[in-house]
């Protein structure tokens, strides 16, 4: 928990040259592995990032009673001896994902306690839209002691609106629809790639979805799932997007390879417009020097639009470019923490609200003392360290083992010099 990353930075020099391979998507890993509790046989993973969050999603389902086995790449999970939907307190609030538990735990045993949820401090994250789609599902919702205790009989399928798109509560009432009775359809959900590779992979086992990818999702419920393959990891598109900006930022010649470009086009078209030179593949980017980077006012946005997640990179990308670029965080109101970071290296960042921020460059970074505040900000220090101009300590390095697997022997891989402190 308490790791260090020492960063010896490059001041601004183009130097990182190689290949990186961009590993399975930790949101859609996540997302299935909860979903194996759908399933009356055991579940197989495979491109499997071992990440933390994926670490801790195993202890969630370990400490339920299921099989939980690693292995290098991949998982295998056996449901059948669930003896227990009390979900661990510590662990469930240490990251946010746990409430993706909830749906299939509700829907197959009827009855889930969940204390309430954790994860990255980058704004409120409400459970209302959970409740509120249960309670129409026919649950009844306590909260007690610092949890929700849900119950139900059966749930019953319903017409569910979301009042804000939102990609974990799409894929967890989805996946409680699955063994639902009778037929639920959702409404304005979100439509981000690993809900609808969520989907595929669950028709195939025997359920019954129609319209994921789309905004609305029509579920007729039935019963347990059995799986007859394994489940492939789509490329985790946040990670291409966090290497595509560091290649911009850094590289002499960098290629990502094992990814899907065109998961990423609002981002490509955006950085390519700035200057950056790019080779583009059906399954890797490469990256070229590239110089005299101008600057521009960006708004993240739900799918296809550009992913909040890579926003902290976008504005370290930013003190680097020529002239000034706003940036309008539509998604989490209290993203910009990580700001804190780049001022204190001598970037020239002004808030403007909390939800909007100018950034005027290109400006040197000096090496400085950062702290990781939250997984993507934790990305953008590094980013910012491996810029700077000496030695950049990074504090916290937990937030970033949540998101990258072994990323600083990734990144010395390809040049870069970045030392682990426990």
């Amino acid at each position: 928990m308490n790791d260090k990353f020492l960063i010896k930075g490059l001041a601004g020099q183009k130097k990182l040259e190689g290949t990186i391979t961009v590993g399975g998507a930790k949101n859609a890993v996540l997302k299935i592995m909860a979903g194996s509790i759908l399933f009356k046989n055991m579940l197989t993973i495979q491109n499997m990032p071992f990440v933390e969050d994926v670490k801790r999603l195993g202890e969630l389902l370990t400490d339920l009673g299921a099989s939980v086995e690693f292995s290098p790449g991949e998982v295998k999970i056996n449901t059948e001896k669930i003896h227990t939907q009390n979900l661990d307190e510590k662990t469930a609030t240490a990251m946010r994902s746990s409430v993706v538990l909830t749906g299939p735990l509700l829907a197959r045993y009827g009855k889930v306690v969940f204390p309430a949820p954790g994860g990255c401090t980058i704004g409120k994250r409400p459970i209302d839209l959970f409740i509120k789609a249960y309670e129409k599902m026919g649950a009844t919702v306590e909260y007690k002691d610092d949890a929700y205790i849900m119950t139900a009989q059966k749930l019953k399928g319903a017409e569910i609106f979301f009042d804000i798109q939102t990609v974990t509560g799409t894929e967890t009432i989805m996946m409680a629809a699955v063994l639902a009775e009778g037929t639920t359809v959702l409404k304005n959900c979100a439509m981000e790639p690993e809900i609808g590779s969520l989907a595929t992979y669950l028709v195939s086992c025997g359920a019954d979805i129609q319209g994921a990818g789309t905004s609305t999702i029509t579920i007729q419920g039935g019963g347990l799932l059995e799986s007859k393959q394994p489940y492939i990891t789509i490329p985790d598109r946040i990670e291409t997007g966090s290497f595509v900006i560091l290649g911009a930022l850094l590289a002499k010649k960098l290629r990502i390879e094992k990814c899907d470009p065109s998961l990423l086009e609002s981002l490509l078209s955006l950085l390519t417009a700035s200057g950056v030179h790019m080779n583009i593949g059906k399954d890797y980017i490469e990256i070229l020097e590239s110089n005299n980077l101008k600057s521009f006012n960006v708004r993240t946005h739900e799918y296809p639009g550009i992913p909040t997640d890579v926003q902290p990179q976008l504005v370290t990308y930013l003190t680097q470019c020529i002239g000034e670029g706003i940036v309008f965080e539509t998604i989490f109101e209290g993203r910009f923490k990580f700001i804190d970071n780049l001022k204190k290296m001598g970037a020239h960042i002004e808030i403007l609200n909390n939800r909007e921020i100018s950034i005027k460059g290109p400006t040197p970074l000096i090496a400085s003392a950062l702290e990781a505040y939250d997984l993507r900000g934790g990305f953008s220090a590094v980013v910012s360290g491996l810029l700077a101009q000496g030695e950049t300590v990074v504090k916290t390095v937990y937030y970033i083992d949540r998101g990258y697997e072994s990323l600083e022997t990734r990144l010395c891989a390809v040049g870069a010099d970045i030392q682990r402190i426990q």
